[in-house]
């Protein structure tokens, strides 16, 4: 091995003991080409439906037994901790397909797609904070509008399906 490799190897190395590089992810490093917005419909739909099982949640009364209590705050505990990480989950799956798949032809054909993509970020946001299924709703129909754009950025016609989830509501799909 040269002296000079050997000297770039041991700098690289006490570099990387100062300044440590830090970890990189993304969807995928290939890039691969597979999106799909399906995901973040999905998410947004479990954000409602937490909130309607929250909504449906019998809150216990003054003269409620312990265990009762007990049982209330642990579902309310598990409704809020799944909305919240499905909300977190539009977040990503938008911030992928915005960051790796939208270009800037596409940002010039859909001159609105940034506009939208931070509305669905701070709305994702929103519907975490609280428990109002009007905020839930927007978010779903952002997500949706989000999806439209998508499959026409990839050529294809969309048209809207029945969810046949328990929140109702329909999915973007391509036609």
């Amino acid at each position: 091995m040269s002296a000079d490799r050997s000297f770039r190897g041991w700098m690289g190395r006490a570099l990387d003991v100062v300044l440590p590089p830090r970890p990189v992810y993304a969807h995928c490093d290939i890039p691969c080409g597979i999106y799909d917005p399906h995901e973040a419909q999905i998410a947004a739909l479990t954000v409602i439906r937490m909130d309607q099982l929250i909504a449906e949640l019998p809150a216990p009364g003054p003269e409620a037994k312990p265990e009762e209590r007990s049982l209330y705050f642990s579902k309310l505990a598990r409704y809020t901790a799944v909305k919240e990480q499905h909300a977190e989950r539009v977040k990503h799956e938008v911030r992928v397909i915005w960051g790796d798949f939208l270009t800037p032809d596409h940002a010039a054909k859909f001159p609105t797609v940034h506009d939208l993509v931070w509305r669905i970020m701070k709305q994702a946001s929103k519907a975490r904070q609280g428990t109002n299924a009007a905020d839930a709703q927007e978010l779903l129909k952002l997500v949706q509008e989000f999806a439209e754009i998508f499959w026409q950025a990839k050529g294809a016609k969309t048209r809207r399906v029945p969810s046949q989830q328990k929140p109702g509501g329909e999915l973007v799909v391509p036609a």
